[in-house]
């Protein structure tokens, strides 16, 4: 029978937040897990992926806005803070909130995965873990790696993660459920990988 030992945190969610807002602007800090991690600065196609992803939405669902760097409380009782690459919300939804905003009234989550070592952790297991376990709706994860897009949703509160997960190639159209209710071509995410 095999024991896992519970991880402790390396320190509290005050002294994080306090250490994130000293960071120079070339580094974004997140701590999910008990755990400080460093995102990696985004390159061009990273950074022109979500403006392709804003445009779309914009496009089709322009009663909401898509926040770049908004900090989010996350994790077990709100004690991680990450930093999604894009949050969907309402107009305005995050206007008059500080750094680390509470993701009730978030839509979608979106990560880009980056060409870093701890992408396969945070990216494709931590985040939607603890996004999840906030209750929001959905978390869209577009993998440069493997030339995916994936979405998550039905969120489960309890244990954290999605119950819906549909993954779909750079390339196909891919629909992204309600509260969102839109339709992605990907077709051109296949320019902007390695």
């Amino acid at each position: 029978m095999t024991v896992m030992a519970e991880r402790t945190s390396q320190m509290s969610v005050e002294e994080f937040e306090t250490i994130a807002s000293a960071a120079p602007e070339t580094v974004t800090l997140e701590f999910i897990n008990g755990r400080i991690g460093v995102k990696k600065v985004t390159d061009g196609d990273h950074s022109t992926i979500v403006s392709w992803l804003t445009r779309r939405c914009m496009q089709t669902r322009p009663d909401l806005d898509l926040y770049q760097s908004q900090g989010l409380q996350v994790d077990a009782y709100r004690e991680g803070r990450a930093k999604p690459d894009a949050v969907l919300a309402p107009e305005a939804h995050f206007a008059g909130h500080g750094d680390w905003a509470d993701p009730d009234g978030a839509l979608m989550v979106v990560e880009v995965t980056s060409y870093d070592s701890d992408t396969d952790r945070r990216d494709r297991h931590e985040k939607p873990t603890a996004y999840g376990q906030s209750g929001i709706p959905v978390y869209l994860l577009i993998d440069r790696d493997s030339g995916t897009v994936t979405v998550h949703s039905g969120p489960d509160r309890q244990v954290g993660g999605y119950r819906n997960i549909l993954v779909a190639k750079f390339g196909e159209k891919v629909c992204v459920p309600d509260p969102i209710a839109i339709e992605l071509d990907t077709e051109a995410l296949k320019n902007y990988v390695r």
